[in-house]
């Protein structure tokens, strides 16, 4: 990690990160706002690597990331595979568009991290294409578009199977329908909030 952080030339923490990672290494469940560009992505991805300690195990998924849409899924894709290119952890990009019997395939082979849309997660679930025993962290990459009832749906339904694991959600603004999220799988959660001028 260190090694990446280098290559990235990211010498200092910013603001949200100084103050959100020390409260996601500690295993508790998160909402974490902030506005655009305050470091949330990198956040998510430092704070999964370290989760997995940056090294392949097992067959079955044990970092979730959720996120809106394919564009999104492949964005996320492209950032983890630049921190993560040294290490041997198994990052897979999963989407709707893609065939659900490849994505069964694919993932049945061994993967550390699944990135991915409710629906697809959902589907995925429904198939048996993915064990979710092992899970130690869901990450949900601008929750905003959770505000949509298709997508919450999907995400607070696969969500009651999954046993034990920590949540953590990244939005530019916590709407009340977020909030209420408390109820399916955020339970204890706490807060981190970083204002503009921060």
């Amino acid at each position: 990690m260190l090694e990446a952080l280098e290559r990235f030339s990211i010498e200092s923490p910013t603001a949200f990160q100084k103050k959100s990672i020390p409260i996601i290494k500690s295993g508790a469940n998160v909402f974490c706002t902030a506005p655009k560009d305050s470091g949330k992505t990198t956040a998510l991805i430092l704070t999964t690597l370290h989760k997995l300690k940056c090294e392949a195990l097992g067959n079955a998924p044990r970092a979730l990331v959720i996120a809106e849409n394919k564009s999104k899924v492949l964005e996320l894709y492209d950032a983890f595979f630049n921190y993560a290119k040294y290490s041997s952890l198994r990052i897979y990009a999963s989407y709707e568009e893609l065939h659900i019997d490849v994505q069964k395939s694919e993932i049945y082979m061994g993967i550390d991290i699944l990135i991915t849309i409710p629906k697809t997660l959902q589907k995925l679930f429904l198939n048996n294409g993915v064990s979710i025993s092992e899970l130690k962290i869901c990450s949900i990459e601008d929750a905003d578009f959770l505000r949509h009832k298709s997508e919450y749906t999907a995400l607070t339904t696969t969500a009651e199977s999954i046993r034990k694991c920590q949540y953590v959600m990244y939005s530019e603004n916590l709407h009340p329908k977020l909030k209420r999220l408390k109820e399916f799988f955020m339970e204890g959660a706490r807060y981190v909030k970083i204002e503009a001028k921060e």
